[in-house]
């Protein structure tokens, strides 16, 4: 769906709560230039450590994918001065709260390239994201139990 309506090439990708990195290596495939895939799950973080390894063997890309194992938040808080990011995917577990998700999102929006787009995921029986001043929802679909938010900056 992103394909259609993204140019990938030369893009940086946030994947925050990365579980096996697919999304933030889904956008490499396609032409970005650079995805982090934050984890904080140990395990986690090495299949998705394992996968980039595998995708940039694969592709020969001068691409460049980080892995960090640390809590979104932290990884937030810790680079300060790093470049922005064109592309985010968030698919916090299930059972995070909406005031950490909202926490988490405002946290983002300063590192956010002036068109990025924010792509949210959570169960369907969960609330409407609430989004901080300066991040404005564009779109929202249901698939079964999942639901997906687009947000850009206002």
């Amino acid at each position: 769906m992103l394909a259609a309506r993204l140019d990938f090439a030369g893009m940086a990708v946030l994947d925050l709560y990365a579980g096996s990195g697919a999304l933030g290596l889904e956008a490499v495939s396609r032409g970005a230039a650079s995805a982090d895939l934050v984890e904080k799950s140990a395990k986690a973080a090495g299949v998705a450590q394992r996968n980039a390894a595998r995708v940039a063997k694969a592709m020969g890309s001068d691409a460049v994918v980080r892995t960090h194992r640390v809590a979104a938040d932290a990884f937030l808080a810790g680079h300060g001065g790093a470049p922005t990011w064109d592309l985010v995917f968030l698919d916090p577990p299930y059972d995070l709260g909406e005031a950490e998700l909202a926490g988490t999102l405002d946290r983002l929006l300063p590192r956010l390239a002036a068109k990025a787009v924010v792509v949210i995921e959570r169960g369907s029986r969960s609330p409407q994201p609430s989004l901080p001043d300066g991040l404005a929802l564009t779109r929202s679909k249901k698939y079964g139990d999942t639901t997906l938010w687009w947000a850009e900056p206002a």
